[in-house]
């Protein structure tokens, strides 16, 4: 038969699109075509299937006219994962496989001019995809991404070396040996076709310990009620006062992840290229240099490729000197901060990808950083720190939860201060809040919006007073007022408390007070 049909999948954001690789041998001039919306590297196949057939010591067609071609003919296809996918179009067309046995299967991996299969981005982004459309199919993938895609529980993974290792499971009736393949072929001897087990590896997640920042009481407090209420947070406080290791030993706080938010983050950091099997079940933390553009925190690209903000997906987004970084790329996290989502629209695409993320943001209280410092002095004028201060906009200050000062210790403090308290700890008591909050609401606190908030935050009379009194006085926002009544019932659910009352109130409000032009 001169025609044959190979599944694969397509990346398109976090979706894998179902691709069929249609490959036609006719009688003509000898070519090679390649149709169907690719992308350079795609094209670049052409060479690379050539080589790996005729290496491979299988016959390569070339008297014929090949075409291939990707469907659906619109839709964007990039990377090397079609390889394998049309070398087996080739081999089917061609006679040298098995066509009809193909069915039930779909394959995708880079092949090298040997021969060998080379791992592809995106792998648990496709198994995900065929486990979510409850498509039953087997997933043939090369040595590393079919570790990723076992992942996904019930998923039906097999993992190659060698294009022989694929070809050997798809000869046609009757022919048990490959013509023309070499004995010596490593691929002849080795285990190369194998199924791959489903289960995870069991694995403790490592973070490093906030025992080991000395002092600093209040910010740890602060840091606790973030990790328990999913509050994002926003620390102020001169050079050297423990702002970065604070947000370091952040991740670690949090409560374990489910298996579906292991999945969503690991499939993530897969298609951005990021995804090690050692870190599987860590919730990640993302730092990036503050000369980042705005392109690279939301993400883009032709076809879009996730940004910073997806790849800490119920992580942590660190953005140390904060007001460092581009205004445009300051102003792009506000829609993210209160959706979870980002959408990426260009003019022929358009992409989504999750962005429910914890920003923690540090920053100088002044251009030379010591303002209000018992340490050193300020030089800075007050038109120079209200310039300074005002580059975060209101409405991004808004939707941080929790501004915290950090001061800077004394060294005689630093040096006789003992050991702080320990992650594990801290974590326990901030998973049982959690815990507590997601029994009562089915969600954290600061995804609480509109009239569930009313339902759930269960205020008392003098405590509504009171946040009614001093929110007119400090000239808040609904948006700010909201923020603080969701920092309170965390505060409240830390305490075990059923009600929402003026002490938690009061210490909710004294966390917006950190930045001093802010209301």
């Amino acid at each position: 038969m001169s025609l044959s049909l190979v599944q694969s999948r397509a990346l398109l954001g976090l979706d894998a699109a179902a691709v069929t690789v249609e490959v036609h041998l006719a009688n003509g001039l000898p070519s090679f075509t390649l149709v169907g919306l690719a992308d350079v590297e795609v094209k670049e196949a052409r060479e690379r299937v050539r080589s790996a057939i005729q290496n491979s010591g299988l016959e390569f067609p070339n008297n014929k006219r090949i075409t291939v071609n990707l469907a659906p003919a619109d839709l964007p296809k990039d990377s090397g994962r079609f390889d394998l996918p049309i070398a087996l179009g080739i081999l089917a067309a061609s006679g040298q496989i098995d066509a009809s046995r193909l069915a039930g299967h779909e394959f995708a991996g880079e092949l090298s001019l040997s021969g060998e299969l080379r791992p592809v981005r995106g792998a648990l982004a496709m198994a995900l995809a065929l486990h979510a459309s409850n498509v039953v199919t087997r997933l043939v993938l090369p040595v590393g991404s079919a570790d990723e895609a076992a992942l996904v529980p019930d998923a039906h993974v097999y993992r190659a070396r060698h294009l022989l290792d694929v070809v050997r499971q798809f000869l046609p009736p009757g022919v048990e040996t490959i013509v023309g393949a070499s004995g010596d072929d490593p691929a002849q001897t080795g285990d190369g076709w194998a199924r791959v087990s489903t289960a995870p590896k069991a694995t403790m997640a490592h973070y490093a310990d906030l025992s080991d920042v000395k002092g600093q009481t209040g910010a740890k407090r602060a840091l606790e009620i973030a990790a328990a209420g999913g509050h994002s947070v926003l620390m102020v406080g001169p050079p050297g006062s423990g702002k970065s290791m604070l947000a370091q030993r952040f991740a670690g706080l949090l409560p374990p992840m489910s298996t579906d938010e292991a999945l969503q983050s690991a499939a993530i950091a897969s298609l951005g290229g990021r995804f090690l099997l050692a870190r599987w079940a860590q919730r990640p933390t993302c730092n990036p240099h503050h000369t980042a553009s705005a392109v690279a925190l939301v993400g883009g690209g032709s076809p879009p490729r996730p940004g910073e903000i997806s790849l800490a997906h119920h992580g942590v987004l660190f953005l140390d000197e904060i007001l460092e970084f581009p205004r445009a790329a300051l102003e792009a996290l506000r829609e993210p901060l209160e959706t979870g989502l980002i959408t990426i629209s260009r003019a022929a695409r358009r992409s989504e990808f999750p962005a429910r993320f914890q920003l923690i943001g540090a920053m100088n209280p002044c251009p030379c950083g010591y303002l209000g410092s018992s340490q050193k002095a300020c030089r800075c004028t007050p038109d120079q720190v209200s310039r300074y201060q005002g580059k975060l906009s209101g409405p991004l200050m808004d939707r941080i939860d929790l501004h915290i000062e950090v001061p800077a210790l004394p060294a005689a403090d630093l040096m006789q201060s003992p050991p702080g308290e320990s992650t594990h700890s801290i974590q326990t008591r901030c998973a049982d809040a959690r815990q507590r909050a997601v029994a009562r609401q089915g969600k954290a606190n600061h995804a609480l919006q509109g009239q569930e908030i009313d339902t759930h935050l269960l205020l008392d009379d003098a405590a509504a007073k009171f946040l009614n009194v001093a929110a007119a006085r400090l000239g808040w926002s609904a948006r700010s007022t909201h923020r603080a009544l969701k920092v309170a019932r965390t505060i409240a659910d830390l305490a075990g408390a059923t009600t929402t009352q003026v002490a938690h109130v009061a210490e909710a409000m004294q966390y917006r007070r950190a930045v001093r032009n802010n209301p």
